[in-house]
């Protein structure tokens, strides 16, 4: 990679490098296309997999279910169930992808002809993931099948609980496995170290894409059964807006069928089909289709705030709920929880920030207080991640020393992994998760001795994609490229999201004409660039910092690069397009 604008040091201190081969958006010989195509090879996509990825299908991507281990198995049990009319239970775990995944099958099921019912527990009560109590006493109700939901994978003594009570467990998960696996009826899992390498290669699906690759399963064994003979046979691809919510909630890598799964989701999202995420559409104002960003950070925290806040069937209610008052109740319960949340949030950050400054620069940053939401803790390890650029864990203890915590990693850095060694050090009472985010339980006389235990793990991997960072810039536009038209022609190559980023746009060079500090905290700008064009800019939460303060300070006479996404600005009375920065160097 060579450096893109011969940027070496940006103001935040990192070189800017060209993502691919770059293209400048400045030459009259410029094609958008072009462009979406090197934005698709630069991401991975093979150069004869353009096509398909400028339209991923579902069709194209979808792999035949029977890879995964014991995904037949899991199939013939489900149908097994609807044939005879049995009690099943889906238990999910609180958050989006819980929350999808759970409602996924619940329709699904209702759909076929079975009234599965749904069981998320409360994580301050219960903890994360199924507990035996749970499990025994949901037998002792009456299920005959249990499902659990992006969670159970490494859950052996609740399994084993279950298996003691008579009652029969389907694990549908995703997190990172030990070698050794619970016993379970089926554990269908493409993160299992057992599993073959064309079903592994899945492993990036979230749990709700593994629900709909089982559902999908399902409906092929009935249909072999011949269940749909004098029955309709249920749409599953109308529950793909479902899908496409818990696969960017979850912040799964959008990549292969999870391109397939968002793109193909957003359409059905559009059409308001679903009751429940129209009534949160509504309470979200979103009123204009739904884009990938929307559901991260609209939707998404609102049913998170359910679990993480409030009451934790809230989100799995509302998306199964054929009710629209019920649905518009729920709703506008998620929107003020949200709120919640956020203040909730506000003071821990606060908080953790402060312990966080008077640490030592370990490879990961962790603090840990009392009196803290768990609720909150995932949020606020990923402000910290993203304010130390490396790994965060931040552990709430309650008072009787216990401490439940939650990461977030940097990108080559496997914290999921390294949290499930540290569990198996003895330094855990329970833990695991994924390459990018991690989740945990540890007593508070073991907190210090897990800093050190990561720090010497993780100190090689984080100090080399320390190294290795640079801001990967995929083109550069004079101020006046920055219009509707190329932002509509670079969404071509969406959905972007984990693991497919969205293009860095550099722009430039440019005079900062306005600068002020709005809402919290965060950075606006107008700057006006040597064609006489002005663009508007918005650093968020960025008013503080380095960044900031340069652009606040900025002298008429100086002129900078900028670096952000460009994005349609749609407040005016006709849209227009924006940057939201990520960096600016200086160009003279």
């Amino acid at each position: 990679m060579t450096f893109a604008l011969n940027i070496t040091r940006s103001i935040t201190g990192q070189p800017w490098r060209w993502r691919g081969l770059g293209a400048d958006a400045r030459s009259p010989g410029y094609q958008p296309d072009d462009l979406v195509a090197q934005l698709l090879l630069a991401r991975g996509c093979p150069p004869d997999g353009v096509e398909a990825h400028r339209n991923p299908t579902i069709r194209h991507f979808m792999p035949d279910p029977s890879l995964f281990r014991d995904m037949d198995a899991a199939a013939e049990r489900l149908a097994d169930a609807v044939q005879r009319g049995e009690d099943v239970r889906i238990f999910g775990d609180y958050d989006v992808d819980g929350a999808t995944s759970a409602a996924l099958l619940i329709r699904l099921l209702r759909d076929i002809g079975l009234d599965a019912r749904p069981y998320i527990p409360d994580r301050l009560m219960e903890g994360y993931g199924p507990s035996g109590e749970a499990l025994v006493r949901l037998a002792g109700d009456g299920a005959q099948l249990i499902v659990t939901v992006d969670c159970g994978a490494q859950a052996f003594e609740a399994l084993d609980m279950a298996k003691a009570a008579g009652v029969d467990v389907v694990v549908v998960d995703h997190h990172k496995c030990a070698a050794a696996l619970p016993v379970a009826l089926a554990l269908v899992n493409p993160n299992r170290l057992d599993e073959n390498d064309a079903a592994a290669v899945h492993g990036h699906l979230a749990a709700v894409g593994m629900a709909f690759l089982l559902g999908a399963a399902l409906l092929r064994t009935l249909r072999a059964r011949g269940w749909f003979a004098t029955r309709p046979e249920p749409a599953i691809m109308e529950l793909l807006d479902i899908v496409a919510l818990g696969t960017v909630a979850d912040v799964a890598q959008l990549k292969g069928l999870n391109r397939a799964f968002v793109a193909q989701g957003l359409k059905i999202m559009a059409k308001r089909r679903n009751i429940g995420l129209a009534a949160l559409m509504d309470a979200s104002r979103l009123n204009r289709a739904p884009l990938c960003h929307d559901l991260g950070f609209a939707l998404g925290p609102r049913i998170n705030a359910g679990g993480r806040v409030g009451k934790a069937d809230l989100g799995v209610r509302l998306l199964t709920t054929e009710d629209p008052a019920e649905a518009a109740r729920i709703a506008a319960e998620l929107d003020r929880l949200n709120e919640e949340r956020r203040a909730i949030e506000s003071i821990v950050q606060e908080q953790a920030e402060a312990l966080l400054a008077a640490q030592d620069n370990r490879a990961v940053a962790l603090v840990a207080g009392p009196g803290w939401h768990p609720g909150v803790i995932g949020i606020v390890a990923g402000r910290l991640k993203e304010r130390a650029g490396r790994p965060a864990i931040v552990v709430a203890l309650d008072e009787d020393g216990v401490g439940k915590g939650s990461g977030r990693s940097i990108s080559g850095v496997d914290l999921g992994a390294a949290v499930l060694a540290a569990k198996d050090s003895g330094l855990l009472v329970a833990g695991g998760g994924h390459a990018m985010a991690a989740g945990l339980t540890v007593m508070e006389d073991k907190v210090d001795a897990l800093a050190e235990f990561l720090d010497d793990r993780l100190s090689a991997a984080v100090a080399r994609a320390r190294d290795e960072r640079a801001l990967l810039i995929d083109a550069v536009l004079a101020p006046a490229g920055v219009n509707p038209d190329f932002v509509a022609a670079i969404e071509a190559g969406g959905p972007y999201g984990a693991g497919w980023p969205a293009p860095l746009i550099a722009a430039g060079p440019m005079r900062v004409i306005r600068a002020d500090v709005v809402g919290n905290g965060h950075l606006r700008a107008i700057m006006a660039g040597d064609d006489g064009r002005s663009i508007k800019t918005i650093a968020f939460r960025q008013a503080e910092s380095e960044l900031g303060q340069a652009i606040l300070g900025a002298p008429r006479d100086r002129r900078l690069w900028v670096a952000g996404r460009a994005k349609i600005d749609d407040w005016g009375s006709r849209p227009a397009a924006e940057l939201h920065l990520e960096d600016a160097a200086w160009a003279d």
